[in-house]
C-alpha cells in the first residue's frame, strides 16, 4: 500500500514539476532572444527552440508574445526590487544609522546596475510607444517601489530618532535620486561597460549618504 500511495504521488507532483521546469525554461529562452534581438524581431518559434520545449508549450503558458514580455518585465523588476527592499536586513540594534543607509544605498546600486536589469530598461523604453502599460509597470516595480518602501524605512528611522524627517516619501525620493541618477543614466546611455567598479559604487554611496544625512541626520 505504502509503495502504490508514494508512487501515486509521485504521479501527480511530477507533472506539475516538469511543467514549472518547462515555464522557466521559457521565460529563460525568451528574456535572452528579447535582449538580443528586440521585441519585434523576436518570433516564438525562435524562443521554443532555445527552451527546447515545443511552440505549442510556450502558447499554453503564454497565449502571445505580448504576455510573455510583459511577464519577463515584470519578473525581473520584481526580483530585483525583493533583493533590495525585502531581503534587506533591518537597523540592527545599535548600529549606526550612516553605515546602514551606506550598505542599503550600496545594495541599491549594485542590483539595479547589472547588465540583465539596465538592458530590459532599455527596450522597455525602446517599446514605450507600443506598450506604455510596461513602462508604467517597470516604474511602479522598480523606482516606484524602491521610494515607498524608503519612505517606510525613514518614517520608522525617525521614530526611533535617528533622522529628523517631516516628510517621508520626499525624504526617499530624494535619497533614491541622490544614489542612483547619476550612475543610472551614465550607464543607460554609455552601455554596459560604464557599470563602475564594486569600489567606485562604495565611495558614491557613502557620498550621496553624507550629503543626505547633512540634511536629514541627527
Amino acid at each position: 500500500m505504502t509503495t502504490t500511495r508514494s508512487a501515486g504521488v509521485s504521479e501527480e507532483l511530477e507533472p506539475h514539476g516538469r511543467s514549472a521546469k518547462k515555464r522557466r525554461a521559457i521565460l529563460d529562452a525568451a528574456t535572452e532572444v528579447f535582449l538580443q534581438k528586440g521585441y519585434l524581431a523576436t518570433n516564438m518559434d525562435e524562443i521554443a527552440a532555445l527552451a527546447a520545449v515545443s511552440k505549442q508549450t510556450v502558447y499554453k503558458n503564454f497565449p502571445s508574445k505580448e504576455t510573455l514580455f510583459v511577464e519577463i518585465v515584470s519578473s525581473v523588476t520584481n526580483r530585483a526590487s525583493d533583493r533590495v527592499h525585502t531581503e534587506m536586513p533591518d537597523l540592527a540594534e545599535g548600529e549606526d544609522v550612516a553605515e546602514y543607509l551606506r550598505r542599503y544605498a550600496y545594495r541599491q546600486l549594485t542590483t539595479v546596475l547589472t547588465p540583465r536589469v539596465m538592458q530590459l530598461r532599455r527596450l522597455v523604453i525602446g517599446e514605450v510607444g507600443r506598450f506604455p502599460e510596461l513602462a508604467k509597470a517597470l516604474f511602479d516595480g522598480g523606482p516606484g517601489r524602491a521610494i515607498a518602501a524608503m519612505a517606510v524605512l525613514f518614517e520608522r528611522l525617525a521614530d526611533h530618532g535617528l533622522l529628523a524627517i517631516d516628510d517621508p516619501a520626499v525624504a526617499a525620493s530624494q535619497f533614491n535620486w541622490l544614489i542612483m541618477g547619476e550612475p543610472l543614466n551614465r550607464v543607460m546611455l554609455l552601455g554596459d561597460d560604464a557599470i563602475p567598479k564594486p569600489a567606485a559604487l562604495r565611495r558614491h554611496a557613502a557620498a550621496g549618504v553624507r550629503v543626505f544625512l547633512a540634511s536629514y541626520g541627527k
